[in-house]
């Protein structure tokens, strides 16, 4: 069986260690629950905040750094998990948006946003071109941070590459989410994989997030969705190679 959840997480602005200890509640609800792969929303550990992304860096090379307990935790479970956060630039650029990968007993990985939304780009830089895949041993998935899913090309690399789902971290707000749910709905069918999302809880950003997190099946249709905000687990099954798919939400 392969289990993957979208963790529809809800973040302080720029409060790091409240946002770190929010995370390790649902990595125990997770990881309860058996879950392979559990996908936080874009910059979930500082919230998607533009004026702090520089002061709310993280360095994913640092054994006893941020990261330090979500690892701890991910090791103790076996299983992996993606949380978002702002990374600096290699070179003193502006800070990329990330989607840092924690794996068991591994070093972390680090997924840059490639497409950025207009106006982003006055407090980030764009990551470099390319599929990011996330083997669990069960399953690849393809990883899309935000805005990297409106670009078509790059849910078709992810298929080339191997990936077998495509899993979405980010922020859709109210008012976009009808538009951006359209275009998970047309990566899901036209590559005829499973697309996951995982949005925020909560506001961000000066953004009402529409919470929603979501999935859609190979042919397009919507097997389960969030009712809307609010801190949820949307768990999502397969139970054998080919097997049809089935889903729960979780309220926490």
């Amino acid at each position: 069986m392969v289990r993957l959840a979208a963790a529809q997480s809800i973040s302080r602005p720029g409060d790091l260690a409240a946002n770190v200890a929010s995370h390790l509640r649902l990595i125990r609800a997770a990881q309860a629950a058996a879950v392979d792969l559990l996908v936080f929303p874009e910059l979930s550990l500082s919230g998607y905040e533009p004026d702090l992304l520089r002061d709310c860096l993280i360095d994913a090379s640092l054994p006893d750094g941020v990261l330090a307990p979500l690892q701890s935790a991910v090791d103790a479970a076996g299983r992996a998990v993606v949380v978002g956060a702002p990374v600096a630039h290699a070179a003193g650029g502006l800070p990329h948006i990330a989607a840092i990968v924690l794996s068991p007993h591994a070093p972390p990985r680090v997924c840059l946003k490639q497409h950025l939304h207009p106006g982003e780009d006055a407090f980030a830089s764009a990551g470099p071109g390319g599929a990011f895949l996330i083997d669990t041993g069960r399953l690849r998935a393809g990883l899309a941070v935000c805005a990297d899913f409106c670009t078509a090309s790059h849910a078709a690399q992810a298929h080339e590459a191997g990936a077998q789902v495509y899993v979405a971290s980010a922020l859709i707000s109210v008012g976009g989410y009808g538009h951006d749910a359209a275009l998970l709905q047309m990566r899901a069918k036209t590559h005829g994989m499973p697309v996951l999302l995982s949005n925020h809880g909560g506001p961000s950003g000066g953004y009402v997030s529409a919470g929603r997190s979501a999935v859609w099946l190979p042919d397009g249709s919507l097997l389960a969705e969030v009712e809307g905000p609010g801190e949820h687990l949307l768990v999502i099954d397969q139970e054998a190679a080919g097997a049809g798919w089935s889903a729960r939400v979780v309220p926490l």
